[in-house]
């Protein structure tokens, strides 16, 4: 309900309010929003039909659920967008540490002073937006930390002895009453920790050094898990298992346009940096693919994961890296360029785990060759196919172009070389743009001199030239000069 200026139990009576548990009460305001077709969780995308009416059932049935899933899945995202399901504000019995309900009080406090102010008893209004709690799962968390301990500071200053119930100092749990109380990475609970919240989520109870309380706690219980967890690191206890009602897998994205509206979602850029940098579509493919690339890769260790944050930590570094080069060079506005990508390794490398042959070849070595196995993947949507094995004698629609960089000493591309250097490079090999003119004839201005990069790039991956990097920039050549240079 909408906060009113009610100060008083009494007043809330006769306003009609009625007491609703935090489970009816997301299962009333998400039935409502489906039924005005509104979009209940803003902002998390590919999961339409998999995650979120699975997500939903849940809510409908008052579960407490679990999201499985690995890094970078949104899991978290979810947990805390479920707050917009509760009412905007609630009544709470004023000075309650739990958010006692004037109609349902729970603790002592509460019933105590409604017992002696009656219809007086003054009520505050929360927030739903205060109604969240959250806690990472480490090895050193402790019941104290969830459910409570004895307070003797608080038994010295009331002078009250260790057996009376009001020397309890609550956890975050009792403290989370008629709230959302998320535990990310369940796994990594201690299996003594995760059994002290069998009866929480059963019954109710609440046992704190030897006072076994009877405080039906009202929370929805979420909770996050990463299945690489269960075997580095620890495990779901099976009676706690048993007790959360579903379970739900989340999983990355499954199409690159999906991926691109996530990242450009959540690649937080300046307004410079949109304003003087252009970012042709096909550079936004190709970040997105070299995360695809990982997941299946060789070199990564797929049960860890490729997050989604690689792929916008990467964007914000080839962003940056076409930045850096506009403040150089002096031009006013500046576009990516693929040798930009060569500024994205640090975040590739940052955010992937090797296995063993990943890391003979170093991480540096992976993040180069994920950058050249999503521009052969993507290659053939634009340039015909190119064949490993080709007949003797065949023809190529490439062979102008190779036997351009055979007769020719070698293309440099500078990093930080300005617009007009960096155009006229590439407009010199003239085979190139004939290329990619007949084979992406309605190709805008603005992304010719990327495709053009594009496809040098496209040879080298598929070993029709060579490309040595050294620190000014890449140099692009032949095949054979490269080979004669090495011996």
């Amino acid at each position: 309900m909408n906060r009113p200026e009610i100060k008083t139990f009494g007043e809330l009576k006769n306003a009609g309010y009625e007491y609703k548990s935090i489970k009816d009460e997301l299962r009333k305001n998400l039935i409502r929003k489906i039924k005005n077709q509104e979009t209940v969780f803003e902002g998390v995308y590919g999961y339409d039909y998999s995650v979120i009416p699975e997500l939903e059932r849940a809510i409908l049935s008052k579960h407490n659920i679990n999201l499985l899933g690995l890094r970078g899945q949104a899991k978290t995202r979810l947990a805390r967008l479920m707050v917009h399901l509760l009412d905007e504000y609630i009544p709470v019995v004023e000075g309650s540490e739990i958010k006692d309900d004037p109609f349902l009080p729970i603790s002592r406090y509460a019933k105590a002073l409604i017992h002696e102010k009656g219809e007086k008893t003054p009520i505050s209004w929360v927030h739903r937006e205060e109604r969240f709690a959250e806690k990472l799962a480490t090895p050193d968390v402790t019941v104290a930390d969830l459910i409570g301990d004895i307070d003797p500071i608080k038994a010295a200053n009331l002078k009250l002895s260790y057996d009376d119930d009001r020397v309890i100092h609550y956890g975050m749990i009792p403290r989370a009453n008629r709230s959302i109380f998320v535990i990310n990475e369940l796994p990594d609970l201690q299996a003594r920790i995760q059994v002290s919240l069998f009866n929480i989520l059963q019954e109710g109870d609440v046992q704190i050094r030897g006072f076994n309380l009877r405080l039906p706690l009202d929370v929805q219980f979420v909770f996050t898990a990463n299945p690489e967890d269960y075997t580095n690191r620890g495990n779901i206890v099976t009676p706690l298992k048993d007790r959360i009602g579903s379970q739900i897998l989340t999983h990355y994205p499954k199409d690159i346009n999906t991926a691109k509206t996530i990242t450009g979602e959540e690649a937080k850029l300046e307004d410079i940096q949109t304003e003087n940098i252009y970012v042709p579509e096909l550079a936004k493919d190709i970040l997105e693919q070299i995360s695809f690339e990982a997941r299946e890769s060789e070199y990564v260790d797929e049960k860890s994961g490729v997050s989604a944050r690689m792929s916008i930590s990467a964007f914000q570094n080839l962003i940056s890296t076409a930045e850096r080069r506009l403040l150089i060079s002096g031009d006013k506005k500046t576009k990516i360029r693929f040798s930009d990508f060569m500024g994205i390794v640090p975040a590739i490398t940052g955010k992937i785990e090797l296995l063993y042959e990943g890391e003979q070849e170093g991480p540096a070595f992976v993040a180069q060759t994920l950058i050249e196995e999503a521009v052969k993947s993507l290659f053939p949507s634009y340039f015909p196919k190119i064949e490993k094995l080709e007949k003797k004698d065949a023809e190529s629609p490439y062979d102008e172009l190779i036997d351009w960089f055979l007769h020719t000493e070698n293309v440099v591309l500078y990093e930080d070389m300005n617009e007009k250097r960096y155009q006229e490079t590439l407009d010199s090999i003239t085979p190139l743009k004939k290329l990619v003119e007949k084979h992406v004839p309605d190709l805008q201005e603005s992304d010719r001199y990327f495709m053009m990069e594009f496809v040098l790039w496209g040879l080298v991956a598929f070993h029709k030239l060579s490309k040595q990097r050294f620190d000014e920039g890449l140099q692009f050549e032949d095949l054979f000069s490269n080979y004669i240079n090495k011996f």
